[in-house]
C-alpha cells in the first residue's frame, strides 16, 4: 500500500500561482510514477501531469502546458505541481496518484493509477 497526502491548495486570484505537494509513504517512492489529476464540478476527472519514477520524463495535458510544472524529490518522497498563470478553469479538486512502473511518463495511461490521495481544493477567483 502507498499512502498519499496532498497539501498546498487554496484560493488564489487569476494569474497567480500555487504549488501543490504530495508526500508518499508505505513503499519505495522511486519505484512509482506519479500523476496529478483534477476534477471540477460536473466534469470527469482528468490527468493534468505525470512524471516517471526517476523524474527523467514528464507529460502534460495541453491545457496546462507552459503553465504547470511537475517535479519530484525522491529523497523526500514528494511530488510537486507548480501552477503558474492560473485561470478560473483550473478550479478543481486536485489529486495525486501513483503507479508502480519505470516507464516513460509519455507511455503511462491514466487508467493505470492504483493509489490515490484524498484530494485538495484549488479555487481560482476572477
Amino acid at each position: 500500500q502507498v499512502q498519499l497526502v496532498e497539501s498546498g491548495g487554496g484560493l488564489v486570484q487569476a494569474g497567480g500561482s500555487l504549488r501543490l505537494s504530495c508526500v508518499a509513504s508505505g513503499r519505495t517512492f522511486s519505484d512509482y510514477a506519479m500523476g496529478w489529476f483534477r476534477q471540477a464540478p460536473v466534469k470527469a476527472r482528468e490527468l493534468v501531469a505525470q512524471i516517471s519514477s526517476s523524474g527523467d520524463s514528464t507529460y502534460y495535458v495541453d491545457s496546462v502546458k507552459g503553465r504547470f510544472t511537475v517535479s519530484r524529490d525522491n529523497a523526500k518522497n514528494t511530488v510537486y505541481l507548480q501552477m503558474n498563470s492560473l485561470k478560473q478553469d483550473d478550479t478543481a479538486v486536485y489529486y495525486c496518484a501513483a503507479v508502480p512502473t519505470g516507464r516513460s511518463a509519455k507511455d503511462i495511461d491514466y487508467s493505470e493509477y492504483i493509489y490515490w490521495g484524498q484530494g485538495i481544493q484549488v479555487t481560482v477567483s476572477s
